[in-house]
C-alpha cells in the first residue's frame, strides 16, 4: 500500500515511517530538510521534496497514495509572527484535506494534540471535554481550529479520524518536539536538577512506539469524525523524577523552582527576544501551564482501537536503555 506521512522528518513521524516501511508499505515522505531525511533511509521509502504550504507539491506526494497521515505541524512554543504558526497549522492542514478530497484518498489521520482540551479542571479529560479557558500557546489555538477543519471535511465525505498524543517521549530524534526524552537524557547525565514549581503538578507521559502504534489503530479501526486522545501515564513531576531516580540508581539532589522565578526567567527572556531577537526557551504562558493538571484519560482509545499503552516506567527503561546505547555507538565512531 502507497501511504503519504507529512511530517515524516519529525520525531513521530520518523518512528511511523520506518514501521510503515518495514511492514512492506510504500511510504511517500514529504520532506524539506535533506539533512532531516537522511534518518529516512530505507528502500520502501520515498522521499518528495516539498511543504505543506504549497499545494502542487503535495499532490505530487499523495498522488497514487491510498492513506495519509498529516503528522506536520508548527510545534514550537513561540514564534516571531503567529501568522507563520496559523498558516503552517491550519491553512495548510486545509491544503492537506484539500487535496485529499482531490485525489480520492481513501482514509486520513490528522495529529492534533491533547493540549486542545485545556487543563484537567473537573476530573479527567476525555474527548468530550470542553475547553473552560483561554490557550496557553499558539500552537494549542491553531491545532483547535485545524480540528474544525477536518470536521468540515468530514461532512464532504472525507474519512479522517483525528488522535491527540498527550507529551510524547522515547528513542527517535532529538528536538524540541521531543523534549522529554532530552530532560530525560540530561538526568541521567546529571545536568537536570530542576523540579517545577512545587512538583505537583501531573501530566501525561506516553512512549513514542505507543503514539506510532495509535495512530495506525485510528487509521485501522478509527470512526470517520471521531478523536481518540493516545496517552499513557498521568503522573507528577516529583513520581516521574522519582521513577528515574530508581531506574538509574542516581540519587541527585533536586530543586524545586517556584514558579514565579520561572516567570520572572521568561519574562527576561521576552525583553531579550523583543530587544535582540533572541529566541526564548520558554515563554510567560508556557510557565502558567505548571499551575495546572493535565490528567488525561484514553480509554475512549483502548475500549474502541485496542490501545494498550505501556506504563511511564516501561517506557523509561527502554528509553533510558536506548540514550546508553545511542551515546556508547556514537563515542565508538568518534
Amino acid at each position: 500500500m502507497k501511504i503519504l506521512i507529512t511530517g515524516a522528518t519529525g520525531f513521530i513521524g520518523t518512528n511511523l515511517a520506518l514501521k510503515l516501511a518495514n511492514e512492506g508499505n510504500k511510504v511517500h515522505a514529504l520532506f524539506r530538510s535533506a539533512e532531516k531525511a537522511k534518518s529516512l533511509d530505507h528502500e520502501n521509502i520515498q522521499l518528495f521534496k516539498g511543504d505543506i504550504t504549497d499545494i502542487e507539491s503535495l499532490k505530487n506526494a499523495m498522488h497514487g497514495c491510498e492513506q495519509v497521515y498529516h503528522i506536520a505541524a508548527f510545534t514550537e512554543v513561540w514564534a516571531k509572527d503567529n501568522a507563520f504558526i496559523y498558516n503552517l497549522n491550519v491553512t495548510a492542514t486545509e491544503n492537506v484535506l484539500k487535496t485529499a478530497l482531490e485525489l480520492g484518498i481513501k482514509k486520513l489521520v490528522f495529529t492534533s494534540t491533547a493540549g486542545v482540551f485545556g487543563p484537567s479542571l473537573n476530573g479527567q479529560i476525555t474527548e468530550n471535554s470542553q475547553r473552560s479557558m483561554d490557550y496557553f500557546l499558539e500552537y494549542e489555538r491553531t491545532k483547535d481550529i485545524a480540528e474544525g477543519k477536518v470536521k468540515e471535511y468530514v461532512k464532504k465525505k472525507l474519512d479522517t479520524v483525528i488522535v491527540n498524543p498527550t507529551r510524547v517521549y522515547g528513542p527517535g530524534l532529538l528536538s524540541k518536539s521531543n523534549s522529554v526524552t532530552i530532560m530525560i537524557k540530561s538526568f541521567s547525565e546529571g545536568k537536570w536538577r530542576v523540579i517545577p514549581g512545587n512538583g505537583k503538578s501531573v501530566g501525561n507521559y506516553v512512549f513514542v512506539d505507543d503514539v506510532v502504534n495509535g495512530h495506525l489503530l485510528a487509521m485501522e479501526k478509527g470512526k470517520t469524525g471521531e478523536r481518540y486522545i493516545l496517552g499513557g501515564d498521568n503522573i507528577s513531576y516529583l513520581k516521574f523524577f522519582e521513577i528515574l531516580r530508581t531506574l538509574t540508581g542516581k540519587k541527585y539532589l533536586m530543586f524545586k523552582l517556584p514558579l514565579f522565578i520561572m516567570l520572572f526567567v521568561s519574562h527576561s527572556m521576552m525583553f531579550l527576544t523583543k530587544v535582540f531577537g533572541i529566541k526564548p526557551l520558554i515563554t510567560p504562558p508556557l510557565v502558567r501551564k505548571f499551575n495546572y493538571h493535565w490528567n488525561v484519560s484514553s480509554e475512549k482509545a483502548i475500549n474502541e482501537l485496542g490501545y494498550q499503552p505501556l506504563n511511564f516506567n516501561e517506557g523509561a527503561t527502554k528509553t533510558l536503555k536506548w540514550i546508553k546505547e545511542t551515546d556508547k555507538n556514537t563515542k565508538v565512531k568518534s
